[in-house]
């Protein structure tokens, strides 16, 4: 799309509307270029040394006195689908337990030739797994995933009380859907209601998000204490060890 004849006051602001509809699950990539040139049709002057004529031809349209006659502005635009909202995947185990539960996760839209498009540039974290689902004997699916949390706080308390373990993986090209099964462990150590989302990223771009609910309820009573009275406004004293699970 081209929109000329936009005229723009010193320091004025330019507001350029991006709309983004995808039809399938891939990255889309675009490039937004901004051509400003004097109202008045001058040129501006520029001595262009060898060093920096490759950049400069990019970013700037030459007159042919060798001015320059445009400046040119790029702004890379990267359009990423999500997946709409999945349903909320609860996992509840009472504190101090340990619960396993294979949790079922479809990813609907995987096209197959978008599955040997360019691959997007993922950064990477440590907590980031990788599962490369093949179908047939030549095409391989990569997809990444990651559980992630809504603060620091929840991290802390979450990470070494849940694990997440892929344990199946199909490919069904003809309705496009992925099924990723895993294997969730979750073992809590107090009773708690935290939330978390796992993160499901196609390496061409798609994504898809499946919230999860992790609920530890109140344990088991350790022991009863029975105190018996010795007599009327006398003290009766009783004894219990406790162990700390930490030091």
């Amino acid at each position: 799309f081209h929109f000329t004849g936009i005229r723009l006051a010193p320091k004025e602001k330019l507001n350029i509307p991006v709309l983004f509809m995808p039809d399938a699950m891939t990255m889309y990539k675009a490039e937004v270029v901004v051509h400003v040139t004097k109202e008045n049709g001058e040129n501006w002057t520029y001595d262009v040394s060898a060093e920096s004529n490759k950049d400069l031809n990019r970013n700037v349209s030459l007159a042919e006195n060798g001015g320059i006659r445009g400046v040119l502005w790029r702004y890379p635009v990267h359009g990423i689908p999500e997946a709409p909202q999945q349903k909320l995947v609860v996992v509840r185990c009472q504190a101090r337990q340990r619960v396993e539960q294979r949790v079922e996760m479809l990813l609907i839209g995987v096209v197959r030739d978008a599955a040997n498009s360019d691959m997007a540039n993922i950064d990477k974290s440590d907590n980031i797994q990788e599962v490369q689902v093949t179908e047939g004997f030549s095409e391989t699916v990569e997809f990444f995933y990651e559980l992630q949390y809504q603060s620091k706080e929840i991290r802390s308390q979450l990470e070494s009380l849940v694990g997440m373990h892929l344990v199946e993986k199909e490919w069904d090209t003809e309705s496009e859907i992925v099924t990723l099964i895993f294997n969730v462990v979750f073992a809590p150590n107090k009773p708690m209601r935290n939330k978390a989302t796992l993160i499901v990223q196609w390496v061409t771009g798609g994504v898809w998000k499946f919230p999860m609910l992790f609920i530890a309820t109140e344990p088991e009573v350790d022991d009863v204490i029975n105190i018996v009275a010795v007599g009327l406004n006398k003290e009766s004293v009783v004894g219990f060890k406790l162990t700390s699970q930490t030091r």
